[in-house]
């Protein structure tokens, strides 16, 4: 089957009947974030193309920038959301954490309060509606990265990233919640996407600001593989997964992979190597004292490879259009200007002071501190 071609027709929840080869009508749920509207303009403009004259359903507390779509403003954890979704064929939502600057001023308990009352509101609501589909973007890192993983991980493989209160934690949380939906709403299909690591214009995650440090960090005898998506190729993925039904599980990502040679090459940043105990105890002490924004946990997806395949994408035509090379070149560009150390964004000086301790990424911080604690 094409990735153009559209699921038969069906009654919909108005009562009316979608004509064969229309394409369906898509809710993007969080229509105003960087990944929602880069997939409502997609989602547009595929609409446009195909003469079916219904444009997409933007749902967000605030209106976005794509004005192709019928924006309708509600809150995602209201039960009001059920009205917004009456006469939509399918459900998108992105719950992956792609500003963490925001996420980092919300206490990781109410951050994940948050998303998991939007996922249970987004299938109660969606189930109510009479929605066919619900579309949830997560994340690869689900998977769990691991020195053992095998390259790429098959897509129904088990979800062993660690429970605790980063986002991949948040993540895990919320695809619990769609896994019970299964059972309870045997009517509503739920399609689970995976992006490997999420790059392109305003992206914001601890992967990528692995990459504003002054080195690279890496941990000995490991041997990381680099995998990226960029934003626009999430967004043509999910176009595809809301035409046709691909099952439960579906990754999305550039091709293959690079290794740290090939990426510290092509980012023109050397490394700094640790033992395993001294970056991720480290990282823990950190953490714990309000310096890491992110778990000691979160390090293991800059160190050990979370590679996936894309394979059900794949086998219905579907191709990135941006390889991994030309997604660090998109990272870059999209992170020029700013400097992290640890993930925590610090000015150039800071940044100066990470790299003249020799103590880039994690050590680089514990140093500023030692410095910061000197009479």
């Amino acid at each position: 089957m094409s990735s153009r071609q559209a699921p038969r027709s069906r009654e919909v929840s108005a009562g009316a009947v979608r004509p064969a080869g229309a394409l369906p009508r898509v809710a993007v749920v969080g229509a105003a974030a960087v990944p929602g509207s880069r997939i409502l303009d997609t989602i547009a403009r595929a609409a446009r193309a195909s003469g079916d004259g219904r444009p997409p359903v933007a749902i967000d507390r605030d209106r976005g920038r794509v004005a192709t779509a019928e924006w309708r403003l509600v809150d995602p954890t209201d039960p009001a959301l059920v009205r917004a979704l009456r006469d939509v064929d399918v459900a998108v939502w992105v719950a992956a954490e792609t500003d963490l600057q925001s996420a980092l001023r919300v206490r990781p308990t109410e951050r994940r309060d948050l998303v998991v009352r939007t996922a249970q509101t987004l299938v109660t609501a969606a189930a109510a509606a009479g929605v066919s589909r619900l579309v949830v973007v997560t994340s690869a890192k689900v998977y769990g990265a691991t020195p053992d993983n095998p390259v790429p991980l098959p897509e129904d493989s088990e979800l062993n990233g660690v429970r605790d209160g980063g986002v991949v934690g948040d993540l895990l949380a919320v695809e619990e919640v769609i896994q019970d939906a299964r059972r309870v709403h045997p009517g509503l299909s739920i399609t689970a996407v995976r992006p490997a690591a999420l790059v392109g214009p305003g992206i914001d995650t601890v992967v990528t600001r692995h990459f504003e440090a002054p080195r690279l960090l890496t941990v000995k005898g490991a041997n990381p593989a680099w995998q990226f998506c960029h934003v626009d190729d999430l967004a043509s993925g999910v176009r595809v997964v809301c035409e046709q039904d691909l099952g439960p599980v579906v990754t999305v990502g550039a091709p293959g992979w690079l290794s740290q040679e090939q990426v510290e090459s092509l980012t023109g940043m050397r490394r700094v190597q640790l033992s395993e105990a001294t970056a991720l105890g480290t990282a823990a002490r950190l953490h714990r004292f309000g310096v890491l924004p992110a778990p000691a946990s979160e390090l293991a997806h800059a160190l050990y490879p979370w590679v996936i395949d894309s394979a059900r994408l794949r086998t219905v035509g579907w191709a990135a259009a941006y390889d991994n090379e030309t997604c660090v070149g998109a990272m870059l560009e999209s992170i020029k200007g700013r400097h992290a150390v640890a993930g925590r964004r610090v000015d150039r000086m800071d940044a100066a002071l990470g790299a003249a301790s020799a103590a880039v990424a994690l050590v680089g911080t514990a140093a500023i501190l030692r410095r910061a604690r000197r009479p």
